[in-house]
């Protein structure tokens, strides 16, 4: 098969990264992939081959012809079986090109969150509802995505499936110690966007303090909240447990370092970072949100309804006081069976097969 894989702009974010995992593991099974960015960007994103950009403008959004017309090109040249939109703004593009230059090609939409928190207005839904009817197949990280997508359009009722993210099968590197060496860790990873809850988890790590002063907190991203955060760190006096890392290329090495991992989200699809963890053999705790329900539980972690930080606080207390060997191997064993790039690529495959016969 020949595929394009578009996404948004070449950056560190969960949906590219996946793509563009998944199109090597593609290139690997004998297909013809080409990843097409919507948006320049600078981030190296784990692809061998070339990422043509659009070289679309954010100012142009809703009406960009001559991005449209530089993607009806690479598919008439390219001539790709399937076309996959990878979040962001890929929909809108793909759909607008097929519109105005009238390619035949399916498009496949991957929904990576739960659109429904992002449609606050009738404008939105209405635009969002015009791609959608425009799409020959929805593939959703989770389950719960999966269901918000068709409850706000229950017209995709039988062009949907669930296929989760996964992960690479690599050795982890030991080649970070977290510091202060005398302190128990707990590591955050993820952009400073309010879909990740940074603020919410320093009045969580307030509590924890009360009971175990002992904590150090790891926040490794980047992203437009950080200076406030950075600020509310600073006016709970909280400087010298609370560590910023901004952007690193290897978090794996983090999370390996840490005594657990914590996501306390308001939005999620399917976190990736969750799978990281329990590949790594680090408890986690989570709120439960989207998709994060059909990976933690009570025996691979702990989830905790949204914004209840007291009980929060408490499951990261009990993690740092007791054994939680088998909850850390049902985990990893889960992960390394169920959620590996290699077998995620091969649903891809057969559904992108089942559509083409």
């Amino acid at each position: 098969m020949k595929i394009i894989q578009i996404i948004h702009k070449p950056q560190h974010r969960g949906a590219e990264v996946f793509a563009s995992q998944l199109s090597g593991h593609l290139v690997s099974l004998g297909h013809q992939v080409k990843v097409v960015s919507v948006y320049e960007g600078k981030a190296d994103l784990p692809f061998d081959g070339k990422i043509t950009s659009l070289e679309a403008s954010p100012s142009k959004r809703f009406f960009d012809l001559a991005a449209w017309k530089r993607l009806n090109k690479i598919i008439r040249e390219f001539e790709p079986d399937v076309v996959q939109a990878n979040a962001g703004d890929t929909l809108k593009y793909a759909v607008f090109s097929k519109i105005i230059f009238n390619w035949k090609v399916p498009i496949f939409s991957r929904n990576a969150s739960e659109i429904g928190r992002y449609l606050t207005n009738s404008i939105q839904k209405n635009l969002n509802s015009f791609l959608y009817k425009r799409v020959d197949r929805v593939i959703s990280v989770s389950k719960a995505s999966e269901n918000d997508i068709l409850e706000h359009f229950p017209f995709l009722e039988g062009r949907t499936e669930v296929i989760p993210v996964g992960l690479e099968r690599i050795k982890i590197p030991r080649d970070v110690v977290l510091e202060p060496g005398n302190k128990k860790h707990i590591v955050h990873v993820g952009g400073f966007t309010f879909e990740k809850n940074h603020k919410g988890l320093i009045e969580i790590i307030l509590k924890v303090l009360k009971k175990h002063p002992n904590v150090f907190l790891h926040l490794l991203g980047d992203g437009p909240l950080k200076k406030e955060v950075e600020e509310q760190v600073k006016e709970n006096n909280l400087s010298q447990y609370v560590k910023f890392y901004g952007f690193v290329n290897n978090p794996l090495s983090y999370i390996r370092g840490a005594d657990v991992l914590v996501l306390p989200s308001i939005i999620e699809g399917l976190p990736g970072v969750l799978l990281e963890a329990m590949y790594c053999k680090i408890p986690v705790v989570a709120y439960n949100v989207g998709g994060i329900s059909e990976i933690v539980n009570e025996n691979t972690g702990f989830l905790i309804e949204k914004d209840r930080k007291e009980l929060f606080a408490t499951a990261i207390l009990e993690i740092l006081e007791k054994e939680n060997d088998l909850m850390i191997k049902t985990a990893y064993k889960i992960v390394s069976e169920q959620y590996m790039n290699d077998r995620i690529t091969e649903q891809f495959v057969r559904c992108y097969s089942r559509f083409l016969d």
